[in-house]
């Protein structure tokens, strides 16, 4: 029997979002403006760039410094992501080939971001976000290329999520990062028909953050609820959503009832796409939980019971699915 889904009232009418305050300066950032040497260092540092990660980043710098090809490319890239800094809902405006180290990119779209800090930092100053928000949101870009790397791949794997952190549009308040966003497609079609409207923050659960504990997860959208009618007045969120295979109900007969994934699952109503079927993503919690996807299901760690609750699904001919859920803030 599915939830009850309680009556909001219809959503207040926001006025046009606006920049709020002089976030962004007159002249973008170019390349000059990307430290050298120690300097470097100190930048990537700041950013949780792991220490085995810097002597390829002080390389790639240098390859920018001696290729006109590549300095062009980037500077075109970074002159569109500084003006996509506090706009909400734009395209990621970033070549995905080049980000993951096509064409001579490699180490370059972690480059972007080193350049670009300052102006996401001093966006984040003119909204009072505070400076531990801010470097936990983009501290990010560290844990991307740890990631990147445990799942096989050299470089930066997920520059255009990324982009989302430094430009203002997500923010990590504890364990959980928000995004502000207005459901489009098939999201906004769910919303609609849960009697939502169609802006809502969308909850990210980022990996390597420790346990999905509920203490946790109860302090994050604590820190939600008070952070953006702080920092982001003209917008008005009544409502949280997450669309993520930790929500698919299947995991309820492998789990134990008082998991931290399934007492994650009870917080939300489930939200559905009417009309359209869950289309199987067998990779998703694969990718999350193992990093390597290509890799035949028998030779898969076994160690804890999420692992052998994915494997087992599968190899009896079960999917796993992407499925959504919300809750009222």
């Amino acid at each position: 029997m599915q939830p009850r889904i309680p009556h909001l009232p219809p959503p207040p009418h926001d006025p046009p979002a606006q920049r709020p305050g002089p976030a962004v300066p007159a002249r973008p950032p170019v390349l000059s403006d990307l430290p050298a040497e120690e300097d470097l260092v100190e930048a990537l540092l700041a950013l949780a760039v792991p220490f085995e990660e810097v002597n390829g980043l002080l390389a790639a710098r240098t390859r920018l410094d001696r290729d006109r090809g590549l300095r062009v490319l980037f500077e075109e890239m970074l002159e569109a992501q500084a003006r996509a800094v506090g706009t909400l809902g734009e395209p990621a405006r970033l070549d995905r080939d080049w980000a993951a180290g096509a064409a001579g990119g490699e180490g370059l779209a972690a480059l972007l971001f080193v350049a670009l800090a300052p102006l996401a930092r001093a966006h984040h100053r003119a909204l009072g976000v505070p400076a531990e928000v801010t470097r936990s949101t983009l501290a990010d870009l560290g844990r991307q290329l740890v990631v990147s790397r445990w799942r096989g791949h050299s470089g930066l794997g997920n520059a255009r999520w990324l982009t989302l952190h430094f430009r203002g549009e997500l923010f990590q308040l504890g364990r959980l990062q928000f995004q502000r966003s207005r459901l489009t497609g098939a999201d906004a079609e769910a919303a609609r028909a849960a009697g939502l409207g169609d802006r809502a923050l969308q909850v990210h659960i980022p990996d390597h953050c420790g346990p999905l504990s509920p203490g946790a997860c109860d302090r994050a959208f604590d820190r939600a609820r008070a952070f953006f009618p702080r920092h982001f007045p003209g917008e008005s969120y009544r409502s949280a959503c997450v669309f993520s295979w930790l929500l698919d109900p299947q995991l309820a007969a492998y789990l134990p009832a008082e998991s931290n994934i399934l007492r994650f699952q009870r917080r939300f109503t489930p939200l559905e796409r009417p009309h359209r079927p869950p289309v199987p993503e067998d990779s998703n919690p694969l990718k999350y939980v193992f990093g390597d996807v290509g890799r035949p299901l028998g030779s898969l760690p076994r160690d804890t019971v999420v692992q052998r609750a994915l494997v087992d699904h599968l190899r009896a001919g079960g999917h796993w699915y992407v499925r959504g859920g919300w809750l009222a803030l």
